[in-house]
């Protein structure tokens, strides 16, 4: 195990946390008020090596560690989660095609989606296949080179204003064995896509419905075999909720962050709040639990990086814990500031509505107990 970053890890965090303290953190309240999706800012960070951290370096990814992915997305959220979030999603995206598809489909798409200038959106959920995602409906009848899709997508991050869409299809039976991955243009006749949701928080990333009717999409942008789409997509599920922790902790690092600085200046009864020792003992409590989830984040991501059996139960652990902590750390961060919180202008409400939908996304935190319930179970056998 690793407790200690080596150079170069913490060059590359040093890198992120710099690129999203000049070019991210600066706008991040305008991008939330706005609904600013910040394509441009985005395809800053690819020149930078972000848009395909853990893709091969012959398409021009980066060949990075998920280890590093874990301190890259942690530091770019320090300036805003939901843009590190959408960078994350983008790169899980991409991931799917570098590891399933063929050479011809990753020199096709790879190169352009590592500079940014593809940028993909992942597609699995369904309105009514969310947490039971092998339910999902939405079909893909072969016609000699063609697919013709008829269904929807929902919760869709980045729809309507992305390339691709890397959509989880049913080409054969019920349950997962009738699930295909399939490479689709944004463009193409037959695809269009609802409003732009109206969130609680997340408003720098439009998320809409996808809507497919008789869109036909060729064969050859499947990703590999016809019925292994939901292996594809819950493989990149375990990468996703490592992504979506680190993104977490870098919100609430920064709300800890804003919070300690309040209580040096903030009095109260003739005292400064970081003199009061119960709220002492709150901010302690903050940082102690923040290091925790950190340290179990690091622990998971080196365990999918060497392919560890229990890496799947790994990562849903640490999904779990992380955003439940990313969450309740900036929750406190906003009580320590009073009323000041709940204003926009302090960033902390902002940091609180953007964190509070980790604990759904990338599998709900009561699907990341199922998970490794069910791995507990079987290794008592």
């Amino acid at each position: 195990m690793q407790f200690a970053l080596n150079e170069d890890q913490i060059a590359v965090r040093d890198m992120a946390l710099a690129f999203a303290a000049e070019k991210i953190a600066p706008h991040a309240l305008r991008w939330d008020e706005e609904k600013h999706f910040p394509v441009d800012v985005m395809r800053e960070a690819a020149t930078l090596g972000m848009g395909g951290i853990y893709i091969r370096e012959d398409v021009g990814g980066s060949a990075m560690t998920r280890f590093d992915a874990a301190l890259i997305f942690e530091a770019l959220a320090t300036g805003c989660p939901t843009t590190s979030a959408f960078i994350s999603i983008h790169n899980m995206a991409s991931w799917m095609i570098d590891a399933f598809g063929s050479d011809t489909q990753r020199q096709k798409w790879l190169p352009k989606l590592c500079t940014m200038e593809l940028i993909a959106s992942y597609c699995l959920t369904e309105p009514g296949a969310g947490s039971d995602a092998a339910a999902l409906r939405t079909r893909a009848v072969r016609d000699g080179d063609t697919y013709v899709l008829n269904g929807q997508k929902q919760f869709i991050s980045g729809a309507g204003g992305t390339d691709l869409l890397v959509a989880m299809v049913r080409t054969g039976g019920d349950g997962p064995g009738g699930i295909s991955t399939l490479v689709i243009d944004g463009n193409t006749p037959g695809v269009s896509f609802g409003a732009n949701e109206r969130k609680m928080g997340w408003n720098a990333q439009p998320t809409r419905a996808v809507m497919f009717e008789n869109a036909r999409v060729p064969v050859t942008n499947r990703l590999g075999e016809e019925g292994i789409g939901f292996k594809i997509a819950m493989a990149g599920l375990d990468g996703g909720r490592l992504n979506i922790t680190a993104c977490s902790l870098g919100g609430a690092q920064t709300a800890l962050d804003k919070a300690r600085a309040y209580m040096k200046e903030r009095k109260a009864f003739g005292k400064r709040l970081d003199e009061f020792q119960a709220l002492q003992f709150r901010l302690a409590d903050m940082a102690i639990e923040l290091e925790a989830a950190r340290t179990f984040l690091w622990r998971a991501a080196a365990a999918l990086d060497r392919k560890d059996p229990d890496a799947t139960m790994l990562c849903a652990m640490a999904k779990r814990f992380g955003t439940d902590v990313g969450f309740e750390v900036a929750n406190h961060a906003l009580q320590l500031h009073g009323g000041y919180g709940y204003l926009s202008e302090y960033g902390i409400e902002k940091i609180v509505r953007d964190l509070r939908v980790h604990q759904i996304l990338e599998g709900t935190n009561e699907i990341m107990r199922l998970i490794v319930a069910r791995k507990l179970i079987e290794g008592a056998r």
